[in-house]
């Protein structure tokens, strides 16, 4: 009697599913740390810690409450799962637990699914969810505090231009490196020349590296469409905060978060004109 099998269709079906769930998961611990870099990055950055505290790493203090400092244990790190089963508050203290913590997992996870289902199960896939880890990671923290770490902007070109050269994305390597030549020096242009007629500083220099950045992942076709949408959806933001009052005496508003939108359209969506 031979073994039974199950229908073709069915074996590929699992395989794809096991896939789906993978990433996911891996979604979900990639957006457990990337929590992590968002809290710790910028504080780093400007110093921030307190004087006399342990020093402040990406490793260092282990994970704690930010209300009464518990060191948290390992079932209580457990992505979307602990916060779901806490009631979205402190086992020990009581207090309300961020929202933006499962929402940055589930953000990561599903943008991993999406890579997934766009490349395929292949090293590609891989080379797009880094995009997507840390093109969210610049915009959370551009967001929240108006930097954009170079750490981070220097990665995403770097390794946007490895993969490039190594085939492991779309843009042929010459079209990439003229994504981050022309990426940077268009805003630095747009940058010099507010400055010159406005007689203030426009855009920070982190919009000029993170562009630079988006220039060598979506080759310099996509940098024109990307840089219209961001700008038509910063406009409008803008224009709807000034009516709210919510602009600020100085007008800025992080332009980080709508570079990153605008990328992540490009990216996933073929955005180009077509160089």
């Amino acid at each position: 009697m031979t073994a039974f099998q199950w229908p073709i269709w069915l074996q590929w079906a699992d395989i794809r599913m096991g896939q789906v769930i993978w990433f996911a998961a891996m979604g979900l611990i990639t957006g457990s740390f990337l929590n992590v870099l968002i809290h710790r990055l910028p504080l780093i950055i400007l110093n921030a810690e307190p004087q006399g505290a342990t020093p402040f790493h990406l490793h260092t203090p282990g994970s704690h409450c930010p209300h009464c400092l518990h060191t948290l244990q390992w079932f209580e790190l457990i992505p979307l799962v602990s916060f779901l089963a806490n009631r979205a508050r402190c086992r020990h203290c009581g207090q309300g637990i961020s929202v933006r913590y499962p929402l940055i997992e589930l953000a990561t996870s599903v943008l991993f699914v999406v890579c997934l289902f766009k490349f395929g199960f292949s090293l590609q896939a891989v080379w797009g969810c880094f995009f997507c880890a840390t093109l969210l990671t610049l915009a959370m923290i551009d967001a929240q505090t108006f930097l954009l770490p170079d750490t981070l902007t220097q990665a995403l070109l770097w390794v946007g231009l490895v993969g490039s050269a190594a085939a492991w994305t779309s843009i042929p390597l010459l079209h990439s490196l003229a994504g981050v030549v022309l990426g940077y020096g268009v805003l630095w242009l747009v940058s010099r020349g507010f400055e010159f007629f406005a007689g203030k500083e426009g855009m920070g220099e982190g919009d000029l590296k993170l562009l630079a950045g988006l220039g060598a992942w979506v080759g310099v076709g996509g940098l024109l469409p990307l840089l219209l949408l961001a700008s038509i959806s910063g406009l409008i933001f803008g224009i709807i905060q000034k009516i709210r009052g919510q602009l600020g005496d100085n007008g800025h508003f992080a332009f980080g978060p709508f570079l990153a939108l605008s990328g992540f359209a490009c990216f996933f969506l073929g955005i180009s004109m077509g160089a």
